[in-house]
């Protein structure tokens, strides 16, 4: 049994708050919950918006805070990434593509795959003929080995209104793409600050929430006008991976109140 943890969004800051919370609080009491509970996982696995700016600083803070794990660590890609930055100071796998920050792990239960989703100069997502015939190749590859999708747009409408308009363009090919592929098992998404979980062309998905904050939830009574982050708490994922199967949990790392500077 492989056993992984999945963190997302820390929308890293080296300096001030991100929407009334403090993420460099909330990714440290992430990273002690981890140690102190989960370092016998094989790795922790992130997707996407490391950093909430992009700027040198921002990276190399967020990469100091995450060196402090106890276990291995894999950095995605979101809209909120540069990725020239990116490659310069995280740390990445030789298991990739040149262009793009997408590449592969191996583990005793399976291949995980971490997808480049991001558009440049969008918060939208995009996955372009490069990117797509690269996991192609690797899911040809993999033949019957389970295989593991880690990426940060959603590729399809998830009922969440500020979100939905910032998925993945053209989502439906990757769905058929990945859908022709028996070896694909599941899919774990970013981005939307939220707990949500289906499935889609056949194949199990599940979002996560943020480690800095929540999106708000799918109730009439909110103002979808506006962005106001929810008042729930963080979560990581507690991942298993055994016989080609999932299980995950979410797990509660600190209370709300923790780190939030503003009255929301």
């Amino acid at each position: 049994m492989t056993k992984l943890i999945w963190m997302s969004d820390p929308h890293f800051t080296q300096e001030g708050d991100v929407l009334g919370h403090n993420p460099r609080i909330r990714l440290q009491a992430a990273i002690d919950h981890i140690n102190d509970h989960h370092s016998d996982a094989q790795m922790c696995i992130i997707s996407g918006d490391m950093v909430n700016r992009g700027t040198q600083a921002d990276y190399e803070g967020v990469k100091a805070k995450l060196d402090g794990l106890a276990i291995p660590y894999r950095p995605m890609v979101g809209n909120h990434d540069k990725r020239d930055l990116f490659r310069q100071i995280l740390p990445l796998p030789d298991t990739g593509m040149a262009d793009f920050i997408q590449y592969k792990v191996a583990t005793p239960d399976g291949v995980l795959i971490c997808l480049d989703t991001q558009k440049t100069g969008s918060d939208a997502g995009e996955f372009c003929p490069a990117r797509r015939e690269w996991l192609r190749e690797t899911l040809s590859d993999a033949e019957n080995t389970p295989v593991f999708l880690f990426m940060h747009h959603p590729p399809m409408p998830l009922g969440l209104p500020m979100q939905d308009t910032e998925n993945m363009e053209n989502g439906q090919a990757f769905i058929d793409l990945v859908s022709g592929f028996k070896c694909v098992k599941y899919l774990f998404i970013g981005h939307v600050h939220r707990p949500i979980t289906g499935t889609v062309g056949g194949i199990p998905f599940s979002t996560m929430r943020s480690v800095l904050y929540q999106a708000p939830p799918p109730r009439p009574e909110w103002n979808w006008d506006t962005f106001k982050p929810c008042k729930e708490a963080p979560n990581i994922g507690v991942v298993h991976l055994a016989d080609a199967s999932v299980n995950l949990k979410y797990d509660q790392f600190c209370e709300y109140q923790l780190g939030v500077t503003a009255s929301l």
